[in-house]
């Protein structure tokens, strides 16, 4: 059976070029895989599209690597959320691109993308701003929105447990985008916080993303004490 894992980060983001297209998983700063984007900023891509929920995080993760000019474009649902100083001063400036997705049709365009659906429509959004200018269709006495699938390059997701063909379990926020994005993307790369195991082990009423989906995965230490959300915090959400 295939095996998944990588040795490191760095192999991880090694074909990742300029100009590439990034889903990252998460909700705020917490469940997202924030040794993966740190790991992206060392690896030094730059012109990037990034497709989040927000738009980071005072100045780590997703927020740093936005505030070194590396993103061109942020696809998300809330932009100000906590602390979003680097995205409020970026996008001012002009400096950042804004495409603005109410969260369930985010979601619902990665899972489209996912299933082979190009596009699809929505009443989310009609007769605001966010559908200006953009196609709409009346069925069934209603109007409805047309949204395009997000199928990007990258997905970027944290998970508790994989096995080495890549099955993923997630622990509560973490399962969140993640296993929409990981259908979406056309490289899935997960980081594990806690356990790797040989395939098979984990129950298969357990798995929360098959490992189809997912192509890297990689074992990431404990984050620095303070830096992100621990384990613990996150259970007290």
């Amino acid at each position: 059976m295939i095996n998944k894992i990588v040795q490191s980060i760095a192999e991880a983001m090694a074909d990742i070029k300029d100009g590439s297209t990034v889903l990252i998983g998460g909700f705020g700063a917490v469940g997202q895989p924030n040794a993966l984007i740190d790991g992206l900023i060392e690896q030094g891509a730059t012109d990037l599209t990034v497709a989040a929920n927000n738009a980071g995080v005072g100045h780590v993760g997703l927020a740093r690597l936005m505030e070194l000019g590396r993103v061109r474009k942020i696809i998300c649902s809330f932009p100000r959320s906590s602390d979003p100083v680097v995205f409020e001063t970026l996008y001012r400036a002009g400096k950042l691109e804004l495409e603005i997705v109410p969260q369930g049709t985010l979601a619902e365009r990665m899972r489209a993308a996912g299933a082979g659906i190009p596009a699809f429509y929505t009443p989310t959004a009609v007769g605001t701003e966010l559908a200006e200018g953009r196609e709409t269709r009346v069925i069934n006495g209603r109007e409805y929105l047309l949204e395009y699938a997000l199928s990007l390059d990258y997905a970027f997701v944290r998970a508790t447990r994989a096995d080495t063909f890549g099955n993923l379990q997630f622990h509560r926020s973490q399962r969140n985008f993640c296993p929409v994005m990981a259908t979406a993307a056309r490289v899935t790369i997960a980081e594990v916080d806690e356990d790797i195991v040989p395939a098979g082990a984990i129950d298969p009423d357990q798995v929360h993303t098959p490992g189809i989906f997912v192509h890297r995965v990689v074992k990431v230490p404990p984050a620095p004490e303070g830096l992100w959300p621990t384990r613990r915090q996150e259970r007290r959400r």
